[in-house]
C-alpha cells in the first residue's frame, strides 16, 4: 500500500506509523522487513519525513541496529530507509551522530552488490551536509570510496560514489590533498579511459572534475594527470550536460594557466584538433551554438590571454579565426534587433548552469538567481566578447610600447 502517495497519507492518517515503528522491535525478520519497507516508502515524502522526525525519536537507532545485525534483505531495506530519511539535513546529522558511518563502512566492502548500492546511496545523501565532511573523512571511508570507483563494475555504485566524493570536496575549504593522496585521480582516469564506462558514469566523473578544479590543492593533480586530453574530445559530446561540464572544467584549468603553461601549450592542437579546435568551433559565428557554451569558450580565451604567457597569448591571437570571430560576436550588439536575433542562437537548455566562481565574480552573476533569461545570457556573451577584444588591443599596445 505504501507505494502509492495517496495510500501513504491514508496510513499516516489512520495512525499506522507508531505501529510500524513498534514492529521493528519484533524478532521476526519478515515483520522487520515489511515494517522497514513501509517506513522507507513513507520517508519518500517531505511530510512523511517530518512526521517521523516529530514523533519517532528512536527510529534512527533501530534502523542502525538492523544495518549491523540482521538478514541481508532487512539490512538493504534499513539502509534504503536511512537514505530516504537523509534527504533532510536534520536526519543527515542524526544518522552520523548515531553511528551510521561505522555501520556503512563494512557494507561498502561487501561482495553483494545490492548492499553496496544501498550503502553508497545512503552515504551520497549524508555527504551533502557540510558538517558531515570531517566525520566521514575520519571514519576511514575515503579509501574505500576511491577504490570502489574501479573495483565495482556497477554503474549505480560508481555514480553514487563519485557524487559523494564531489559533495565532500565541495562542502568546505579545508585541505583536500587527502583525496588526491588516496588515489582519487588515478582511479578517475582509469574509469574515463575504460571502454566499459557507461555514459552516466562518465557524465558524473566530469561533473565531479568541474568541482574539483575549483580547489587550488586539487587542480594541479588534474592538470598533471592528463585530464585535459580526456576532456577536449568530450566538448563534442551529444550529451548537453556532459559537454557543458567538460567545457567548464577546461575553462577552470585555463584559469590556472599561469601554473600550467606547458600543459595548455601541449594540448593546443591535440588530441582531436586540441584546444584550438574546440575554441574555434564554439566561436564560429556561422554555426548554431548555445550562448552559454559560447560564453564558456569566450571565458576560456579570456583566461588564456590573462595568463601572462607569451606562448599562450601568441597561440590565441595568431589563430586564423578565434579572435576574428570573437570580434564579430562583440559587434553583434550594434545590429538591429532582428539581425541580432538571427545572429544569436539562444536556448534554455543550459539556463541556470554555473560556470565558475571567478566568472560569477567578474560578471556579477548570482548562481542562485532563477530569473536569468535568454536576454541576460545573450548580453553577457556579447560583454565577454567585447572584453576579449579589449584585452587583445591592450596587449597589442603593450607590445608596441616595448
Amino acid at each position: 500500500m505504501t507505494h502509492s502517495a495517496e495510500h501513504r497519507q491514508q496510513l499516516i492518517g489512520a495512525g499506522a506509523v507508531p505501529v510500524l515503528v513498534e514492529l521493528l522491535g519484533e524478532d521476526d525478520p519478515e515483520l522487520q522487513y515489511y515494517a522497514t519497507t513501509a517506513l522507507s516508502n513513507i520517508a519518500v515524502d517531505d511530510s512523511g519525513r517530518q512526521l517521523l522526525w516529530d514523533t519517532q525519536p528512536g527510529l534512527i537507532d533501530a534502523l542502525v541496529r538492523f544495518v549491523d545485525a540482521s538478514t541481508i534483505k532487512v539490512q538493504c531495506q534499513a539502509i534504503l530507509t536511512l537514505r530516504n530519511l537523509a534527504s533532510d539535513d536534520q536526519y543527515q546529522l542524526q544518522i552520523v551522530a548515531h553511528g551510521g558511518l561505522d555501520s556503512l563502512l563494512p557494507l561498502l566492502q561487501s561482495e553483494y552488490d545490492p548492499l553496496i548500492i544501498s550503502a553508497a546511496a545512503c552515504l551520497r545523501n549524508l555527504s551533502i551536509h557540510p558538517d558531515n565532511e570531517q566525520p566521514i573523512l575520519h571514519s576511514g571511508i575515503l579509501p574505500c570510496l576511491v577504490d570502489l570507483l574501479t573495483q565495482s563494475g556497477n554503474e549505480e555504485v560508481q555514480c553514487h560514489v563519485i557524487s559523494a566524493l564531489r559533495n565532500l570536496v565541495a562542502n568546505n575549504d579545508a585541505d583536500k590533498t587527502p583525496f588526491a593522496e588516496a588515489g582519487l585521480f588515478d582511479h578517475m582516469k582509469a574509469v574515463l579511459l575504460s571502454p566499459d564506462a557507461s555514459d552516466n558514469v562518465v557524465a558524473e566523473m566530469v561533473a565531479a572534475l568541474n568541482v574539483f578544479v575549483l580547489d587550488d590543492s586539487l587542480a594541479p593533480y588534474i592538470l598533471d594527470g592528463g585530464f585535459l586530453e580526456l576532456l577536449i574530445p568530450l566538448t563534442r559530446s551529444p550529451q548537453v550536460e556532459l559537454q557543458y561540464n567538460a567545457c567548464v572544467t577546461i575553462s577552470g584549468l585555463a584559469g590556472k594557466a599561469g601554473e600550467a603553461v606547458d600543459r595548455l601549450v601541449q594540448v593546443w592542437d591535440r588530441p582531436d584538433g586540441g584546444l584550438q579546435s574546440y575554441l574555434a568551433s564554439f566561436l564560429a559565428v556561422d554555426e548554431g551554438m548555445d550562448p552559454v557554451l559560447r560564453s564558456i569558450a569566450l571565458w576560456t580565451v579570456t583566461q588564456l590571454l590573462e595568463s601572462n604567457s607569451p606562448d599562450l597569448v601568441n597561440l590565441v591571437t595568431s589563430h586564423p579565426s578565434i579572435i576574428k570571430n570573437i570580434d564579430k560576436i562583440a559587434s553583434i550588439g550594434s545590429l538591429s534587433d532582428s539581425e541580432l536575433r538571427n545572429s544569436a542562437y539562444t536556448t534554455d537548455s543550459l539556463v541556470g548552469q554555473r560556470m565558475s566562481r571567478a566568472f560569477d565574480d567578474a560578471y556579477g552573476v548570482d548562481p542562485e538567481n532563477p530569473d536569468e533569461n535568454d536576454d541576460d545570457i545573450y548580453n553577457r556573451m556579447i560583454n565577454l566578447a567585447q572584453d576579449v577584444i579589449s584585452l587583445v588591443h591592450n596587449q597589442d599596445q603593450d607590445v608596441w610600447r616595448h
